[in-house]
């Protein structure tokens, strides 16, 4: 199929693209906040939703549903990331986060399973789905968005702001708890105050919605809008898009996002939301400490994003991706044994930050190494779709697979479950080629992954 004409993207100035990034990962930091506010209050409001039992019991059964929101991951990267790909950016975007807030005003005011009975965890897997949908449309859009406003040679570096405002969005969630803690008491908390924060982000989504849609939409879809309309006048050949366009083109593209979002998925929720149930559950350590060591390893996290970014934009993706990989399959193991072993929160929070340091090499690459394998047409719905599928899969059910495990007395084998799924991501590193010092994003080039599958320039 011969090349479009259209001239490469222009590129905003720096003020315009991060003003641009800034309205993109505020929405998105919501999203995230809410997500994780579901993670950190778990503990308090299982009760509520939930028979009494045993406290793994509980927290097995709120991680169930935790994974029910997971599973409509795939349904929203498809359909969001379908929706951004032939309305827009900014108007996907815009719904995602009016879903999660819908979902987080259900959860805050959702009665409990001594009121209405097994009603009460109907309306939280109901509130999971709708939150589980929107985070699902969010990633492949926002990364789509992200990678298509920064100026070539430095995608990395702001593309690597996606996972600044998740991390914030759940460093947020976790100052919630730390206030919440601080103000109210244990009995407080597992009554009422476990509600607060979903109410915050209920309103606060409110907020943002408004923001987003004074969002400016990328040039990229806006050229893509432009060949799109010149198919149908007939001046320019039709080409295939949405799914069929997808699977058809570019199958070695999903093959490699499948395999670096397994190990990444799984190492992140691991180090983030599943360690703060593994510290209380297994080290002891009391949950107002663990929500300051998680905290506090959070925050540095987050401070790495933009420098890892940075750097894959001077040495490249791939040796950033092998060293997350290798580092988390020679690490997990010790890692995780001294931290079930540990009683002390500056231990804690040391060997917690030290597997983060190495997760941050799949973090601040996640989206950008993503987005240059597909071109604008299918941007977003290649990002978000297989995305979403692997944290269905993997992601979601990371905490009830080591839940589970600790319930039958093997938690050990977690470690070597994280182990083998980051081992995953390190073979798929091999499928990636590096984009050229113009990206592909920029200019026609050859796809992202070798060898290449599609006859379409596949980041025009």
């Amino acid at each position: 199929m011969p090349q479009s004409s259209t001239p490469p993207p222009s590129a905003p100035g720096r003020s315009g693209v991060t003003a641009n990034v800034v309205r993109g990962c505020l929405g998105n930091l919501v999203e995230w906040y809410d997500w994780f506010a579901y993670a950190t209050f778990s503990i308090y409001f299982a009760s509520v939703f939930f028979p009494e039992g045993n406290q793994t019991a509980q927290l097995l059964s709120t991680a169930v549903v935790f994974a029910v929101g997971f599973f409509m991951r795939p349904l929203g990267g498809w359909l969001l990331g379908a929706y951004a790909d032939r309305f827009g950016r900014r108007r996907a975007l815009t719904l995602s986060v009016t879903l999660m807030s819908a979902g987080s005003l259900t959860i805050a005011f959702a009665p409990g399973h001594d009121v209405i009975g097994l009603w009460a965890p109907a309306l939280l897997v109901l509130a999971r789905l709708a939150q589980g949908l929107s985070v699902g449309g969010e990633f492949g859009s926002s990364a789509s968005y992200l990678s298509e406003v920064a100026p070539a040679g430095r995608r990395g570096f702001y593309s690597s702001f996606q996972y600044v405002s998740i991390v914030l969005g759940q460093l947020a969630a976790l100052l919630v708890a730390i206030v919440l803690q601080n103000l109210l008491t244990e009995d407080q908390l597992h009554g009422w105050g476990w509600r607060v924060p979903f109410l915050i982000g209920a309103i606060a989504g409110l907020v943002v919605m408004y923001l987003r849609r004074s969002m400016e939409e990328s040039t990229h879809f806006e050229q893509e809008q432009a060949r799109t309309a010149a198919e149908r006048a007939g001046a320019a050949p039709a080409e295939r898009k949405g799914l069929i366009a997808l699977f058809a083109e570019y199958p070695r593209q999903l093959l490699a996002v499948f395999g670096l979002a397994i190990g990444g998925t799984v190492a992140f929720y691991t180090y983030t939301t599943y360690l703060q149930k593994y510290l209380v559950n297994t080290a002891g350590i009391p949950k107002a400490t663990v929500t300051l060591i998680g905290f506090a390893a959070l925050f540095v996290y987050m401070l790495m994003q933009p420098a890892v970014g940075a750097l894959s934009d001077r040495v490249g993706r791939r040796p950033v991706m092998f060293a997350f990989s290798g580092g988390c399959m020679l690490l997990t193991v010790p890692l995780m044994t001294l931290l079930g072993r540990t009683g002390s929160p500056w231990i804690a929070f040391l060997l917690m930050t030290v597997a983060l340091t190495f997760v941050t090499g799949y973090s601040a690459l996640a989206a950008i190494i993503k987005a240059e394998m597909f071109p604008t047409k299918v941007r977003a719905l290649g990002v978000g779709l297989p995305h979403a599928l692997v944290t269905a899969t993997f992601g979601g059910l990371t905490e009830p697979v080591a839940l589970a495990l600790k319930d039958a007395g093997r938690e050990n084998l977690f470690f070597w479950y994280v182990t083998g799924c980051v081992g995953l991501t390190f073979l798929a590193t091999l499928l990636v080629k590096e984009p050229s010092r113009t990206s592909h994003l920029d200019a026609p080039a050859a796809p992202a992954v070798a060898p290449a599958p599609s006859k379409t320039a596949p980041l025009a």
